[in-house]
């Protein structure tokens, strides 16, 4: 009777441990699930998040942008507010005005390319020509009235035509003056010259210290430039063509602050 009693007490005992762990391993198996539904939830927040970042961010992009247009708006109402002040007689004379002073410069220009042709008149077509492109003189010299092949030394019957080229451009006060040289398309390396930009710079640097130096010529109202020989006026295919190509011009412009001033009204 113990021996049944034992067998049963023990039997007892395992079927409760069994019932625990098998209560365990459910409660496990259910708090792991919450587990996972809570890392899904979260995941979902985070990207819902994100998203809201990304939207947050559109919209910072957006107010920006209207704020932008709104002052262009606002800047050209203010346009818009000054210019309606000006009466019709206002603009009229206003538009009289800018007329007035596109005529003065289209005869001071005439004039100063006249003033040019018959100063350097002695020289022929072949050596340099004179012309008015954009509201702009050009007094285009060619490289056989300035320089041997390769040199940046202006020869002496250059140097005339540049005095008397530098004698009009002192006597005439409202004009800049701009000097490019330009080259052909053969490649150029010398000990001096790397290339042709450096040959066409140089060319061009000469002929500003002539005319500073030598002739007096105002600095502040003079620049050089090279251009190499992506600008030019015929073919370099033949040697004619190539001839114009390697020419220096010297580019006169006429000062327009009275008309900007004028438009800035």
């Amino acid at each position: 009777m113990k021996k049944t009693l034992s067998i049963f007490t023990i039997l007892s005992l395992f079927l409760g441990l069994l019932f625990t762990s098998c209560v365990s391993n459910k409660k496990m198996m259910e708090s792991q699930a919450k587990i996972d539904k809570l890392q899904k939830e979260n995941a979902a927040t985070v990207g819902k998040l994100d998203e809201c970042g990304v939207q947050v961010k559109k919209l910072n992009e957006t107010n920006t942008f209207l704020k932008d247009a709104n002052q262009s708006v606002q800047n050209d109402f203010n346009d818009l507010t000054k210019a309606s002040k000006l009466t019709i007689a206002d603009q009229a004379k206003r538009l009289k005005r800018l007329q007035d002073i596109v005529q003065s410069q289209k005869t001071v220009m005439n004039n100063l390319k006249n003033s040019i042709a018959d100063a350097l008149m002695n020289y022929s077509t072949d050596e340099l020509n004179v012309n008015i492109k954009d509201g702009k003189v050009y007094v285009s010299l060619e490289e056989k009235l300035l320089f041997k092949s390769g040199s940046d030394v202006v020869d002496k019957k250059g140097k005339e035509a540049l005095k008397a080229l530098a004698k009009i451009l002192n006597a005439t006060k409202d004009i800049n003056v701009m000097i490019e040289g330009h080259t052909d398309n053969v490649p150029i390396k010398t000990k001096q010259f790397e290339d042709n930009w450096d040959l066409s710079t140089a060319r061009a640097t000469s002929i500003v210290r002539i005319l500073i130096k030598d002739n007096g010529f105002n600095p502040t109202r003079i620049t050089a430039s090279g251009k190499s020989d992506f600008q030019p006026v015929k073919t370099n295919d033949t040697p004619q063509g190539r001839a114009s190509n390697r020419r220096t011009e010297v580019i006169l412009t006429p000062d327009l602050k009275e008309m900007f001033i004028l438009l800035d009204q």
